[in-house]
C-alpha cells in the first residue's frame, strides 16, 4: 500500500500526547452515564465509520484495518509511518506502542529494537532501525496482541481526548469526528499549529454550544482555523481533507454523521451508504 505524496505530516507536537491536554484541565475519564450511553462515537459503528473516514485520507483507503501491517518512510521528517493511525519512529507515538507492546508481550518481534526507537525519538533516522524493523513490525503486525496495542494506543493518544474534548464542548458525533480527525493529523499539542492551538483560534470567533453557542457556527469556526493552521505549512497546502470532506457534511446539516456519506479527499471520491 502506497501514500499519496500529499499525506500531511503531523507537527512534532503530538509528543506530548495526553499530558498536554492534562495540562489543559481535559480529562478522558466520561461521566458513568456519559461511558455507559453509546452515543455519538463511543456508538460502535459511528467509532468504524470515523476510522474509515480517516483511513480515506491517512491511507487513501476506507479498509483501515488493513493497515496494521503497514510501514514505511514517507519522506516527511518523521522516519518510520506504520500501522493504522500513523505512528511515527520520530514523533514518540511508535515508541509508547512498542513499549506498550513489550510490556504485554515481552518477547516479540519488535522489543529488540526498543533501544533504538529511543535513540532516534525526535528524529527521521533510521540508526539502527534499518534494516530489520519493517520486516519486524510485519511480523509483529500478523498478530492478535500487537493488533490490539495498535487500537489501544491510538486510543489513549488521540481519540479518546479528541472525543472528551468534544463532549466537554458540548458536540455530537459530526463534531467528535471533527475533533478526532484534527488531533491526528496536527497532534494534541497546545502551539498553534496543533490541535490546541486550532481549538482557541476557533472559539475566538465562536461559541461552543457549552458556552451557548451553535454547533454549526462553532464547528464552520473549527474547520476555518484548521484550514489556516494548514496552509501554515507546503505540506498541509491541500485543505480538501476539510473542505471536500467534512465542510460538506457540516453544510448538509448532517451533525450525526450519518449515512449515507459522499467526500473526496486529495481528488479522490469515497462513498458510504
Amino acid at each position: 500500500m502506497t501514500r499519496y505524496h500529499s499525506d500531511p505530516p503531523r507537527t512534532a507536537a503530538r509528543r506530548t500526547l495526553l499530558a498536554v491536554l492534562g495540562a489543559g484541565a481535559l480529562s478522558t475519564q466520561l461521566p458513568s452515564d456519559e461511558a455507559a450511553d453509546p452515543t455519538g462515537l463511543d456508538d460502535p459503528d459511528k467509532k468504524d465509520l470515523a476510522m474509515q473516514l480517516v483511513s480515506s485520507a491517512e491511507n487513501s483507503s476506507l479498509d483501515w484495518q488493513a493497515q496494521y501491517t503497514y510501514i514505511e518512510d514517507i519522506g516527511d521528517g518523521r522516519g518510520y509511518t506504520a500501522g493504522i493511525i500513523g505512528f511515527c519512529s520520530g514523533t514518540s507515538d511508535m515508541l509508547a506502542l512498542v513499549e506498550l507492546y513489550t510490556q504485554r508481550v515481552p518477547d516479540n518481534p519488535l522489543a529488540p529494537y526498543l533501544p533504538a526507537l529511543r535513540a532516534v525519538d525526535g528524529t527521521d533516522s533510521h540508526d539502527g532501525l534499518d534494516p530489520g524493523f519493517p520486516s519486524a513490525w510485519r511480523k509483529a503486525a500478523q498478530t492478535s496482541p500487537f493488533r490490539r496495542a495498535q487500537r489501544d494506543e491510538r486510543d489513549r493518544g488521540y481519540f479518546d481526548p479528541a472525543v472528551a474534548c468534544a463532549k466537554k464542548d458540548g458536540l455530537g458525533t459530526l463534531g467528535q469526528f471533527v475533533y478526532y480527525d484534527a488531533m491526528v493529523m496536527h497532534g494534541p499539542g497546545t502551539d498553534a499549529l496543533s490541535f490546541g492551538g486550532i481549538r482557541r483560534r476557533a472559539r475566538e470567533k465562536a461559541d461552543t454550544p457549552a458556552d451557548g453557542g451553535g454547533e454549526i457556527a462553532c464547528l464552520h469556526a473549527f474547520l476555518d482555523a484548521r484550514v489556516w493552521a494548514m496552509k501554515q505549512e507546503a505540506a498541509h497546502s491541500d485543505v480538501s481533507r476539510v473542505e471536500t470532506a467534512q465542510r460538506v457534511f457540516l453544510e448538509q446539516g448532517n451533525l450525526g454523521l450519518d449515512p449515507p456519506l459522499k467526500w473526496k479527499v486529495y481528488g479522490d471520491s469515497y462513498e458510504i451508504s
